[in-house]
């Protein structure tokens, strides 16, 4: 696989949620998509719930005008048989059970043309391990994405040693042709959204198990303070901003108490022995120009902002959780 055409046939192997998502996603970008699923008659169903879908997105501002005549038009029910053989790009969306992936990548590298991109959408399971079911393993990566799928920019690429490099550019091209923000990583169990994600779940409920908050307090904690500041910055450009040697501190105080999981890591003491402050001193992460801080600091007020008005404006909307 090179360069696809902006109308290629692509494939969708499961229609639950996060396939049914990938499914429209390629749909509204111009692509036929033929849908599989365990049966035709499931494959069936899933069309139709999702040419439903599409028309309450349409209403409610969330899909584009005329969503439901393109789902109906791009999304065509088959076999898994039949979908992997007619399609230049294949996507492998079932549960996340190592046996199920394996026996269902199988079957589609079986029927698959051998110029056919095989990509599995996987949270967590090293490539690869799910390499292992495809037969010609170069045509063969990882390609995570989020959920909600049609919502969330970020796409996770995940080559194998084995991968053709022509197929890891090919799909990272697709990707973005489609309007997501596609990011190479290496290939490790839960690659790097989820590592985070967990890894930060994982100290949440360590909070709670100590009694030092409960889930709420620390879900509003989370969303108002470095979580707000997120979808604009992500931690390295955070930790630029705010200054290494301030990090180095805070953290050495959290390994008094916590022990060794928060001692300063290697490289940021590195860092700060050398005097690669951050954003302060042109160089810590990041190189930073010397009219860095004010053009960040302009941002940085306008879009903190602009959240906090979206924020108010879909106030009402906002679900409410009780423990």
């Amino acid at each position: 696989m090179t360069t696809l055409s902006a109308d290629a046939t692509m494939a969708v192997i499961g229609t639950g949620y996060m396939g049914g998502g990938i499914a429209q996603t390629f749909a509204l970008a111009g692509h036929p998509v033929l849908v599989a699923d365990a049966t035709l008659e499931q494959a069936e169903r899933a069309v139709e719930r999702l040419v439903a879908e599409g028309a309450a997105h349409e209403a409610s501002g969330l899909f584009p005008r005329g969503a439901p005549a393109t789902l109906r038009e791009r999304l065509t029910a088959a076999t898994l048989e039949e979908a992997a053989s007619r399609a230049a790009y294949i996507s492998e969306a079932v549960p996340e059970s190592p046996s199920l992936k394996l026996d269902v990548l199988s079957a589609v590298a079986a029927a698959a043309s051998p110029e056919a991109t095989i990509a599995s959408n996987t949270s967590a399971i090293p490539i690869g391990e799910l390499a292992r079911g495809v037969t010609g393993p170069e045509r063969f990566l990882g390609v995570h994405w989020m959920n909600p799928s049609y919502f969330v920019p970020s796409v996770e690429i995940i080559p194998t040693e084995a991968t053709d490099p022509a197929v890891l550019t090919g799909s990272v091209d697709l990707i973005r042709a489609i309007g997501k923000v596609p990011t190479v990583v290496s290939d490790s169990p839960g690659f790097v959204a989820n590592r985070l994600q967990f890894a930060l779940f994982k100290e949440c409920t360590r909070m709670v198990e100590e009694g030092i908050a409960t889930p709420d307090q620390i879900d509003e904690v989370v969303r108002n303070s470095f979580g707000f500041r997120l979808p604009f910055f992500g931690p390295f450009a955070i930790s630029d901003i705010a200054g290494l040697d301030v990090y180095a501190g805070s953290i050495a105080t959290l390994e008094r108490d916590y022990g060794e999981r928060f001692a300063v890591p290697a490289v940021v003491r590195e860092h700060v022995d050398a005097g690669r402050l951050g954003m302060k001193s042109g160089q810590g992460f990041y190189t930073h120009g010397p009219e860095d801080a004010e053009r960040v600091r302009a941002y940085r007020d306008t879009a903190y902002a602009r959240l906090v008005q979206l924020r108010a404006d879909l106030a009402e909307r906002e679900p409410r959780f009780e423990g």
